[in-house]
C-alpha cells in the first residue's frame, strides 16, 4: 500500500478540509522544558524538498491549523530550510512568539557547533531559539566526543546561559545504547528526541529501551520516523494512518511529521483531530503482524546494521535520498 493510498482528503476521516482549522489541535507539555507544544510538528527536512514557495505554504498552513511546534537542522538543504523559517517568521515578531522554533546542530566540538548555531539565528532572522538540539548521535565515540573537553556540550550550556536557546537537548536514531549514553552522561538535558513506529519494537528499539527512561526523568519526548522515512508505506507494511496511530498511542509529548506538501500535511493533522488511540489488543495484533514481515534495518536504514557484513548505504538524518 503506498503511503497516501489510503486517504485521499481529510474529508475521508469525517472531517472536510475547511473545518480541519476549526478543530483544536491537541496539545502537551514537553517535559522539564515546560513548552506547550502541538501533537504534531512540521519536519523541516521535508518541508523544503518542494523548494522555498512549497515551504512556505506548508509553514502557514500549519500555523492556520493551529501547529505551533516547528523543526529544522543547520545541515536540513544546507541551511535553506532555516531560511524559509525566516521568510515566515523573520519579518513579524508578534507571530515569532506564537511559535517555537527548534533547530540542531551536528557538529561535535564546541566550536563548529556554536558557529552553527549562529548560523542558524541569522538565516531563521531570530535571536533564539526555543529548542537547540545535538543532532542525530550515532556513536558512543561520538558521545565521548561531545562531552569531551571542547566538545559540543560546552557549546549547549554556554548558549543556554547566553540566552541563545531556550532549552536543549538531543537527537538520533542509530542505537538505543548511544541514546542511553547520552542521558547518562549528563543531567542537563531537557527533551530527547527517537523514532517512534510499528517496526522499532523488533530491532534495537528505542520505545522499549529509551521512552521509559525518557519518562522517569521527566525529559521531554519527541517522536520521528513514524514511517520509517517512508519505508513502511513503500513497501505495504501499514498504512500512514496505521503509523499515525500507533506513534501517538505511544504518547510522545509530540511527533515530528515529514511532509512534503500542504495535503499531506492536511491529512497527518486529520489523524490528530480524529485520533483514536489504538487498544491493548489492536497493538498486540499489529506487532504480530509486523513481527513476521521484513524488520531491522532492512526498514529503519537508519539504525546500525545487524551484521558488520551488511554493507549498504546508512541513512544520515536529512540526506537528499530521504523519501
Amino acid at each position: 500500500m503506498q503511503r497516501r493510498e489510503f486517504l485521499n482528503t481529510s474529508a475521508a476521516l469525517g472531517i472536510s478540509s475547511a473545518a480541519l482549522a476549526q478543530t483544536p489541535m491537541p496539545m502537551d507539555v514537553l517535559g522539564k522544558s515546560q513548552l506547550k507544544v502541538s501533537k504534531i510538528c512540521v519536519g523541516g527536512y521535508h518541508m523544503r524538498v518542494g523548494g522555498e514557495i512549497g515551504g512556505i505554504r506548508i509553514i502557514r498552513r500549519a500555523l492556520e491549523l493551529g501547529v505551533n511546534f516547528f523543526d529544522s537542522a543547520a545541515k536540513y538543504h544546507n541551511g535553506e530550510s532555516d531560511v524559509t523559517y525566516g521568510k515566515v517568521f523573520g519579518d513579524s515578531p508578534s507571530l515569532r512568539q506564537r511559535v517555537l522554533l527548534m533547530s540542531k546542530a551536528e557538529n561535535r566540538t564546541r566550536d563548529g557547533a556554536m558557529l552553527q548555531l549562529e548560523n542558524t539565528l541569522r538565516r531563521m532572522k531570530t535571536d533564539y531559539l526555543d529548542l537547540w538540539q545535538c543532532h542525530e548521535v550515532v556513536t558512543l565515540e561520538e558521545v565521548k566526543q561531545i562531552f569531551g573537553p571542547g566538545g559540543s556540550l560546552e557549546a549547549f550550556v554556554k548558549a543556554k546561559e547566553q540566552g541563545k536557546v531556550r532549552h536543549i537537548g538531543f537527537t538520533g536514531h542509530a542505537d538505543p545504547n548511544t541514546h542511553l549514553a547520552l542521558l547518562n552522561g549528563y543531567n542537563g538535558w531537557e527533551t530527547v528526541q527517537c523514532p517512534v513506529n510499528l517496526i522499532d519494537p523488533h530491532y534495537l528499539s528505542f520505545i522499549k529501551n529509551v521512552h521509559p527512561k525518557v519518562r522517569e526523568r521527566g525529559l521531554g519526548l519527541i517522536g520521528m520516523k513514524s514511517n520509517a522515512i517512508g519505508s513502511i508505506t513503500k513497501m505495504r507494511i501499514a498504512t500512514i494512518e496505521e503509523c499515525l496511530r500507533f506513534a501517538w498511542t505511544q504518547n510522545p509529548n509530540t511527533l515530528v511529521s515529514g511532509v512534503e506538501s500542504v495535503d499531506q500535511l492536511e491529512q497527518n493533522v486529520a489523524v490528530l483531530k480524529t485520533l483514536k488511540k489504538m487498544t491493548p489488543a489492536e497493538m498486540s495484533s499489529i506487532l504480530d503482524r509486523t513481527s513476521k514481515g521484513p524488520v531491522g534495518s532492512k526498514i529503519e536504514s537508519y539504525k546500525k546494521k545487524e551484521s558488520t557484513a551488511m554493507h549498504h548505504a546508512v541513512h544520515r538524518d536529512g540526506d537528499p535520498a530521504e523519501v
